[in-house]
């Protein structure tokens, strides 16, 4: 018996074309809006992206402050942070679309892949992000602008002594109250700090800051631009190389590699995983350690993905279905000791 056509009625060429036009229209319905209302946040956007580096500025005794050389320098960073922004949420609909205009092509088992592997790859990527950010971020910056100053420090002195014409207080954080025209200095921050009245309210202060050139014969300044474009290539290149258990789980539907042959190859594995970091990393030993650890991580996940997940569970759709049914007889059997006796020797 003849196998079906996906499609009731093929579709000539134009149809097609008339198709992929209006798919690529409506993939651009959400992020064009979504762009300019982000453009009106991205300056705290902005700010979040560059917290990590504040924190390695003051952690090293710097003042957490960055450099723009252009007047439009801080614009054209907004509009990068929101179209990369808008982009990024605006993913799962802009697939959607894509999968609107492939899946009538497809058999029933072939979209089953699909499915699988689209929402795992979204997964993988997120998790890289997140990794990269709350850990890898602060830790290598750390380590990375610790090379670019040297090892004075500023003791902090919380004394009560009143402020002097001559001298400075060394205070760790900022007094709760301050009278205008009071200044001190912020240890952990490297700042001079001056209590400024507010103009029409005379109770009401504003702090105004003051970096301090750190001790030595380096004055680190980082430019706000370069920064972005750091992060956001390392990002992307973190993201793809997340994908890895994607990569090996279709190597595996296609026969070219089995859980035995990456059980035997983690040797190779392991030099391919610290040239790919050396790769993504941004150079430094210690980036290199940090970003080969999750990636050998994902290695390991890749061979229990591929034992869980083979071809013929998948193409059948009983991937979730054996868990399910696995879970169920292990209940059955814990409520039941009796059965699970007859089991095994009905087994024997």
């Amino acid at each position: 018996m003849a196998l079906k056509s996906p499609q009731e009625s093929t579709m000539s060429f134009g149809d097609h074309l008339e198709e992929l036009r209006r798919r690529l229209i409506l993939s651009l319905v959400v992020p064009l809006p979504l762009m300019a209302v982000l453009f009106a946040f991205a300056s705290s956007v902005r700010n979040y992206l560059c917290e990590p580096l504040f924190q390695a500025m003051a952690a090293n005794g710097l003042a957490a402050q960055m450099i723009v050389l252009s007047p439009i320098e801080t614009m054209m960073a907004d509009l990068k942070i929101a179209l990369i922004g808008a982009l990024v949420i605006a993913a799962p609909w802009i697939l959607w679309q894509a999968w609107r205009f492939v899946s009538p092509g497809l058999h029933q088992n072939e979209q089953r892949f699909v499915r699988l592997l689209l929402p795992g790859s979204g997964i993988l990527a997120l998790t890289g992000l997140a990794l990269l950010y709350f850990v890898l971020l602060p830790l290598m910056l750390t380590v990375l602008v610790s090379f670019s100053v040297e090892s004075a420090r500023l003791a902090p002195r919380t004394g009560d002594a009143a402020p002097s014409t001559h001298t400075l207080r060394i205070l760790d954080e900022d007094p709760s109250t301050a009278s205008p025209g009071e200044m001190w200095i912020n240890a952990p921050r490297h700042e001079v700090r001056v209590a400024l009245p507010v103009e029409g309210d005379a109770k009401r202060v504003e702090i105004a800051r003051i970096p301090l050139d750190h001790p030595g014969t380096l004055t680190p300044s980082f430019r706000l631009s370069e920064y972005l474009d750091f992060i956001l290539l390392f990002a992307l290149c973190l993201a793809l190389a997340f994908q890895l258990p994607v990569v090996l789980l279709l190597l595996s539907w296609t026969g070219i590699v089995t859980p035995a042959v990456l059980r035997k190859g983690r040797r190779y594995a392991i030099f391919g995983i610290v040239v790919l970091a050396a790769a993504v990393a941004p150079g430094d030993l210690f980036s290199l350690l940090l970003v080969s650890l999750p990636l050998y991580l994902l290695y390991e996940f890749s061979i229990l993905l591929i034992i869980i997940a083979p071809v013929s569970r998948v193409s059948r759709g009983t991937v979730l279905g054996s868990f399910g049914e696995k879970f169920r007889r292990r209940g059955a059997a814990a409520q039941d000791p009796s059965s699970r006796r007859e089991g095994n020797v009905g087994d024997e």
